[in-house]
């Protein structure tokens, strides 16, 4: 199986690293030679490490995998004799759309071109390839060899066989940290399954910012809220994904899904003063003295009696459960499987089981306070009737 991996950053080094430990011939394509070389460091050492560890195998080295590396700045040419090209390169869909064609255009009539976007739609992404029955969607979680989940999607377009060689290839794909967790996405829809399932927590963790914000109520104490059952708050955990990266998700999902979606006001305002989270140093909190300082200030703070956690579980079998009537994905397993293997965390619908009628009178609640009517609870959720949907 030879293997075009196209974009050498960070999340493309990290697909090209593990193509090539599934024993895959790799091609490594970037626009700029820099790029490619970059990429070939971050692969070399981590098959390095990998090898003084004895991972890689009894007498195997890590310049035994890496000669089944190549490095190319010219895709049309790179792109003649692969079986499939995974594309990690910049989230623009008209980079997407261009990069598409150009493997349909000089590939052969069965390469498949499966893209690592994270958001984007795959159908528009394969519509003006030639070939859009031969695009799919195959999205990585970062960093790629030690995250489990790999979703593979669907397009309106594309074909059974284009998906099912997309899961084969993908399931062969090693992971350092447990066994690699292969998601089918069914339908071609915003956050496909695992970031579509925790995008609406956001609403709700943002109206909390907001209300904080208006009451003066200092962030340590909406942390605290969460009493430790999160291995970080939700303060700090915007912080440590970075503020700028939460309003560009808000917007993306205000766009394709609802314009509850807004990012909060308190954030934006954040993000216009340079304050982006850890990244910059400032955001929620001063990060200048480290996580362990921030640990210790949310350790003693009072809990305000603003965050719920059940809140947000209850979001999340919500969506779950809307995910299920879109037809994305089969049955609830996958999506809970999915979410600890893409998230580390356990899906909502063990929970859930047991707890829909309670959690379906909290959004209702939840979204009467809010004024965010995405957060009530839909037919499925109410019903129950997702329990019969396991597989």
């Amino acid at each position: 199986m030879n293997v075009l991996v196209l974009g050498a950053g960070l999340m493309g080094s990290g697909i090209a690293q593990v193509a090539l430990m599934a024993g895959y011939n790799v091609k490594l394509v970037d626009i700029k030679d820099e790029f490619v070389d970059g990429g070939y460091k971050k692969i070399k050492t981590g098959l390095e490490k990998l090898e003084s560890k004895g991972a890689l195998g009894e007498g195997v080295t890590a310049d035994d995998v890496l000669s089944r590396l190549e490095k190319s700045i010219d895709l049309a040419s790179a792109v003649k004799d692969v079986d499939i090209v995974i594309e990690a390169v910049i989230e623009k869909m008209d980079i997407k759309k261009q990069v598409c064609k150009t493997v349909m255009d000089n590939g052969s009539s069965q390469v498949i071109f499966a893209s690592n976007t994270s958001t984007m739609s795959i159908s528009e992404i394969g519509k003006d390839s030639g070939a859009p029955e031969r695009v799919c969607g195959m999205h990585f979680f970062n960093p790629v060899p030690l995250m489990r989940c790999i979703e593979i999607i669907k397009g309106d377009a594309t074909s059974d066989d284009t998906f099912n060689t997309a899961m084969e290839v993908a399931g062969k794909l090693p992971c350092l940290r447990g066994n690699r967790y292969i998601a089918p996405v069914l339908k071609d829809r915003p956050g496909f399954i695992v970031n579509r399932m925790n995008a609406p927590a956001n609403i709700y963790i943002g109206w909390v910012f907001d209300q904080a914000n208006e009451k003066g109520i200092d962030w340590a104490r909406i942390d605290a809220d969460a009493g430790g059952k999160m291995p970080m708050g939700p303060c700090e955990l915007a912080d440590y994904v970075g503020l700028d990266t939460m309003i560009h998700v808000g917007n993306y999902y205000k766009e394709t899904l609802s314009s509850d979606f807004e990012p909060p006001k308190v954030v934006k305002e954040m993000v216009e003063a340079g304050n982006l989270g850890a990244k910059s140093g400032k955001g929620f909190y001063d990060w200048s003295q480290g996580r362990d300082a921030i640990k210790a200030k949310v350790k003693a703070a009072e809990p305000a009696g603003l965050f719920s956690l059940e809140n947000s579980m209850a979001i999340l079998l919500n969506e779950g459960c809307r995910i299920l009537e879109e037809g994305i994905a089969s049955g609830y397993k996958i999506i809970d499987d999915a979410n600890m293997a893409g998230m580390n965390s356990p899906g909502p619908f063990a929970a859930g089981k047991k707890n829909y009628e309670k959690w379906s009178k909290l959004l209702e609640d939840l979204a009467d306070k809010t004024g965010k009517d995405y957060l009530r609870p839909c037919e499925l959720m109410k019903s129950g009737e997702f329990v019969k949907m396991r597989k």
